[in-house]
């Protein structure tokens, strides 16, 4: 797994356009999918989140709306309290 790691930074590193002239660039490795354990027998089908976008979306909107919501209420509160009013020759 590190050497993986080491051989990907690398690859990423170390791009044509940063080798010295007459060296050789590394080149990208490929990727082996396995699908046979080492006995022969075939390995389940990997497990896939369904529904990935909805979930996302099922969070981050509330909490979108919420932080809105707050910052409207803010702005509100400091402006009736005169704690923050803008100028109108802030709009030059």
């Amino acid at each position: 797994m590190a050497s993986k790691f080491a051989r990907l930074i690398l690859s990423t590193v170390r791009s044509p356009l940063l080798t010295p002239k007459g060296a050789t660039p590394i080149k990208t490795i490929s990727k082996r999918n396995v699908v046979c354990s080492e006995s022969g027998s075939v390995l389940p089908e990997p497990h896939v989140d369904r529904l990935g976008v909805l979930k996302v979306l099922v969070v981050v909107m509330p909490f979108l709306y919420m932080g809105a919501t707050i910052g409207k209420e803010g702005a509100a509160f400091m402006e009736e309290n005169d704690i923050f009013v803008p100028d109108d020759d802030d709009d030059d």
